[in-house]
């Protein structure tokens, strides 16, 4: 089963993985309380900076931020048609910075400590009965761990298509992707129920 997490003893990979979700949390809030072009390009830039210095290595990078770059690329590009170039701009610039900086924390800590920080800083909303922390922690955790699964049944699904000489559309992909997904979903609420994790106090 494929990660999202690199193995590495990058300074990233040293730090606390607290600093680094209060630190990206931050970030993302600063991101878009501007839109000066400046500032959002050096924010990108210096994003770009952190996650290179993880040594993945040019093509295993693009490989990993190509569907999310892909997806600010049509965003911004609505933007452009339904507003000014100038908004696009500033979308494309602050979607780029915070995917980087997201890439960067996603791939340098682990599934287990994303979920026991998680559900740390879920305490005080348990505590006056509005989640449960451990289920928050947990249900955040999945999530990251299974994008990378969820990736890697379109590309198959993909090239299934090819392999049978059919074209590629975007509602016989999206069909058996989502019927794996819920079915791979039901499994494992099953085995979370299985083992009682939900039901832990």
């Amino acid at each position: 089963m494929k990660t999202l997490y690199v193995e590495g003893d990058t300074f990233l990979h040293r730090l606390s993985p607290r600093v680094k979700l209060v630190a990206l949390a931050l970030s993302s809030l600063l991101l878009f309380l501007t839109d000066s072009p400046l500032l959002l390009a050096a924010a990108a830039v210096c994003g770009g900076c952190i996650y290179a210095s993880l040594g993945l290595g040019w093509r295993q990078s693009l490989l990993r931020l190509r569907p999310i770059l892909l997806t600010i690329a049509i965003v911004a590009i609505f933007t452009l048609v339904l507003n000014s170039p100038g908004q696009a701009l500033t979308v494309l610039l602050r979607l780029t910075a915070l995917a980087l900086l997201a890439a960067a924390v996603t791939a340098t800590t682990s599934t287990g400590d994303f979920i026991d920080e998680i559900t740390l800083a879920a305490r005080p909303l348990e505590r006056i009965g509005l989640v449960r922390a451990a289920d928050l922690g947990l249900s955040i955790g999945l999530v990251v761990r299974f994008v990378p699964e969820v990736l890697t049944r379109y590309h198959a699904i993909r090239d299934a298509h090819h392999a049978r000489g059919l074209k590629p559309r975007p509602l016989t992909l999206a069909v058996p992707l989502i019927i794996l997904t819920l079915r791979n979903a039901d499994e494992i609420a099953a085995a979370i129920d299985a083992r009682g994790i939900r039901a832990q106090k």
